[in-house]
């Protein structure tokens, strides 16, 4: 008898999720990207279930606000179907993703499933995509340097576990590749990456080529391609977020990667339009602006784990100041930026580290590791302010203590900072390079 009563137990729960009494809405009309109904009784964030007939299974649609009474919903699906008298039954909760272990080495879509068709375990833990950013005074400070395995970055923009940050380039500059070599590299336990509007082409391309076996091995994969309606491109950054927070919760260091949280915020501001919003700056409607902390501050440290993000920033004619580049680094703690210069030169990757920082990096590093680091940025600063002489041939050697130091280091320094895509830099390796070619330099 003892045996059985986990799995009367199990059907106990179900039992208790049942309404007896179903109420159902019907579908009035379609409007651009929204659908209303008069019915159910649902509120803000609450699924809803669509059901066309014709035997067709049911299109599940997120209550986003309402209209003289109606509901107004954003269908997570394809609204061919969809026809005025079409039942609408409300769940009564939020949507939630299946969260496990056996999530590792999978490619999800938008929603939580598997791209590939394969199966995941109905025992997994269902988790809320809604939760809300830690208590900040439950918080632990970033304390930890993580290394990333990019000489560049544990040099001279060290991140710490917990660290948020941005990586700020135009089209083309080089972010999936960073994204990947960060990836395979990290010292992290586990990898969350979230593609969010992407082209379709370049999905399995940085599976195979940017991420690679070794890397997918230890990531989760969520996809959700640019062809796809806005509010599956929201829950993907949402549901990987989701993930994220239960290997977190685990005591894991995890490591969120998101390409791009620009698209995140047009795929908000469809949204937003779409429910009658007035467009504010550049388009962009107040929610997107109200929306990104409530995504970005749920990443960072926990009481037994931490969530170490980079989120990629895709920057309009690469002008750094645009709205949402302007949003998202005054939430994050630290941002890397990617000079198309740079790239052009070959020089990879193309970080420019005079223009990028990492807000807690002097709280995390050693004495000799920052006066290194201060050195060989300051050796950069001369250097480019005297660039142009240099290459004209108008400065005279000797002229400048300085900048003769400068001249003489810069082949060291490019070295040091470039990084074929495959090789892989070990921290400690890294800093003793720095240290031993330019402490007290």
């Amino acid at each position: 008898m003892s045996s059985r009563v986990p799995k009367a137990s199990r059907y106990t729960e179900q039992l208790a999720g049942i309404d007896p009494v179903r109420i159902n809405g019907k579908v009035t009309q379609v409007i651009g990207l929204t659908v209303e109904s008069e019915g159910p009784d649902a509120g803000i964030g609450d699924v809803c279930q669509i059901y066309p007939g014709k035997g067709a299974p049911p299109l599940l649609a997120e209550v986003v606000g309402f209209r003289d009474n109606r509901l107004i919903l954003m269908p997570l699906g394809d609204l061919n179907a969809i026809a005025p008298g079409c039942d609408v039954v409300g769940t009564g909760k939020p949507l939630t993703v299946q969260v496990g272990a056996e999530l590792l080495g999978k490619v999800l879509d938008g929603l939580g499933r598997p791209l590939d068709g394969s199966f995941i375990p109905s025992r997994m833990i269902r988790y809320p995509t809604t939760a809300p950013p830690s208590n900040p005074l439950f918080r632990p400070r970033v304390q930890q340097p993580l290394g990333i395995g990019v000489r560049a970055i544990d040099s001279l923009l060290t991140v710490g576990q917990g660290q948020r940050v941005g990586i700020f380039a135009g089209s083309g500059v080089g972010k999936s590749t960073l994204l990947g070599m960060i990836a395979r590299n990290t010292a992290a336990d586990v990898n969350v990456i979230a593609l969010i509007g992407e082209r379709g082409r370049e999905v399995l391309e940085f599976i195979e080529k940017d991420l690679g076996p070794e890397g997918l091995a230890r990531s989760v994969v969520i996809v959700a391609t640019s062809d796809q309606p806005a509010l599956i491109r929201i829950k993907g950054a949402v549901i990987a977020t989701t993930i994220a927070e239960y290997f977190r919760d685990r005591g894991m260091n995890v490591m969120l990667m998101m390409d791009s949280v620009t698209r995140y915020a047009m795929a908000q501001r469809e949204v937003g339009l779409a429910v009658g919003e007035p467009p504010a700056t550049r388009g962009y409607t107040p929610s997107v602006f109200a929306g990104l902390p409530k995504l970005l501050e749920r990443a960072g440290t926990g009481p037994t784990g931490s969530i170490t993000a980079f989120y990629t920033v895709l920057v309009d004619g690469d002008d750094m100041n645009e709205p949402v580049a302007d949003a998202v680094r005054g939430i994050l703690d630290g941002h890397i930026v990617l000079s198309r210069d740079l790239a052009q030169k070959g020089h990879f990757p193309a970080i420019d580290v005079l223009a990028s920082v990492s807000r807690v990096m002097k709280e995390i590093i050693e004495p000799e590791h920052q006066e290194a680091a201060s050195a060989l940025k300051k050796m950069l600063a001369v250097y480019k302010d005297s660039e142009d002489l240099i290459n004209i041939g108008a400065y005279q050697p000797g002229s400048n203590k300085e900048i003769d130091q400068a001249m003489s280091q810069m082949d060291g320094i490019l070295d040091f900072t470039q990084q074929r895509t495959n090789e892989k830099a070990h921290f400690d390796e890294t800093l003793d390079h720095l240290i031993r070619q330019f402490n007290g330099s």
